[in-house]
């Protein structure tokens, strides 16, 4: 979002300044020469390690949809063509890095505290950074954001064909002219510079709603989740969407934790192309990670919960009373949190379990019944509480176990 402000960058050739030491205390000239040699290597050495590591990705493992793939995206990011700190490239490799498929460079049309270095070169964010992200296979999508004051805010413009068309003074005109190019509009940050920062539906939304312009709102911008835009989303058949407004390198706002990465739109999309990606988002087939948890609606978030669960030994047998041990493996890149209903005809199971990303985790299942015998496919009811479907609630599903069950020996 637009602060408004913009702290001054450090410059390149800006040194660290030390104490003069005495003359007594200034080692030989040769004596100098090699410990900065040596100083010089080593600080080489250290840059390029760590340069070295951080170019990797991370996958973000979730599984596609019947029918769809699951592409990872952002939809909000700033670059040096307007208030952000780094080059429209730099977002590109950050986004490879941090396991996207998609982003779109949405600077601001009118705030450019750059222009006296950069110009107003609209074009220049896409097409620098749609070169850099060719070799990497990401997808960008041309892009900006229509920024005013509250009402009506700010609202991102995604899939546009030309975006000096959309620099009006007039907001509704911006809009309106975004809209005849087919472009997808959303609204950024609906709760920012309202009192309380609780979210307010004013008349220019319900204006830009009734005619079709407005499709979807950021229930999550940067580390803060909206449950009040979560709430307009479903009310109002709008898309879900959770971004990162980033302006900064990335690393200085968010980490590789499931806690604190980058929030992600993931996008049900019929192949991985920009108008399919376009097509999904009218479509409103979202979901949104954020901080260890999915938000979206349960046609998404159940075959997402199911697809990223594999039972490791599906050979389960339970002797008399006895019981066993499952093995669940979680694919996803965030643990869940699951409420079981614990006692069942046929079984008992424990009445809380978290399945670790990225892990294998024990479950215990016990019979409690003489009269069963042979397999049976058992459904354990199972609401999943980091598996938003609305606003403190969460997904209502079943874990699917086949059980033999044997007489005891």
């Amino acid at each position: 979002m637009n602060t408004n402000t913009l702290e001054p960058p450090i410059p390149t050739n800006a040194r660290r300044r030390f104490p003069r030491k005495s003359s007594a205390a200034r080692p030989s000239q040769r004596t100098a020469r090699l410990a900065g040699r040596a100083l010089l290597l080593a600080g080489i050495a250290a840059v390029t390690g760590a340069f070295a590591q951080t170019r990797t990705r991370a996958e973000l493992t979730f599984p596609d949809l019947p029918g769809f793939v699951t592409l990872r995206c952002d939809f909000h990011m700033h670059s040096v063509f307007s208030d952000g700190s780094v080059w429209p490239s730099v977002r590109v490799e950050e986004a490879w890095r941090d396991g996207l498929d998609v982003i779109a460079m949405t600077d601001h049309l009118e705030y450019l505290p750059h222009k006296d270095d950069l110009g107003a070169n609209y074009a220049r964010p896409y097409e620098i950074a749609r070169a850099a992200a060719r070799p990497l296979g990401l997808v960008v999508l041309r892009a900006a954001e229509i920024t005013r004051g509250e009402p009506p805010g700010h609202n991102n413009a995604i899939g546009l064909t030309n975006v000096p068309a959309v620099n009006e003074k007039d907001n509704a005109l911006a809009v309106s002219n975004a809209f005849v190019q087919g472009a997808f509009i959303f609204w950024n940050h609906p709760g920012w510079k309202q009192p309380e920062n609780k979210s307010i539906w004013y008349q220019e939304q319900d204006d830009y709603f009734q005619k079709g312009w407005l499709r979807g709102i950021e229930i999550v911008n940067g580390p803060d989740y909206d449950p009040i835009a979560h709430q307009w989303c479903l009310d109002k058949k709008l898309t879900m969407l959770g971004n990162s407004d980033a302006h900064d390198p990335m690393a200085f706002d968010y980490g590789s934790t499931p806690s604190d990465r980058r929030p992600v739109t993931l996008v049900f999309a019929t192949t991985r192309n920009p108008e399919a990606v376009k097509e999904a988002l009218f479509a409103r087939r979202t979901a949104v990670l954020s901080q260890g948890q999915l938000m979206g609606e349960p046609d998404y978030l159940a075959p997402l919960f199911q697809g990223s669960l594999e039972i490791v030994n599906p050979e389960i047998r339970i002797s008399g009373k006895g019981r066993a041990l499952v093995q669940i493996r979680n694919k996803a890149p965030i643990n869940f949190e699951c409420r079981l209903s614990p006692k069942l005809p046929e079984c008992d199971v424990q009445e809380k379990a978290v399945f670790v990303a990225g892990k294998i985790s024990l479950f215990e299942v016990r019979c409690v019944s003489d009269r069963v015998n042979g397999e049976q496919e058992i459904l354990l009811p199972c609401k999943v509480l980091n598996l938003l479907v609305q606003p403190n609630k969460g997904l209502s599903t079943s874990l699917r176990l086949r059980i033999r069950f044997e007489p005891a020996s």
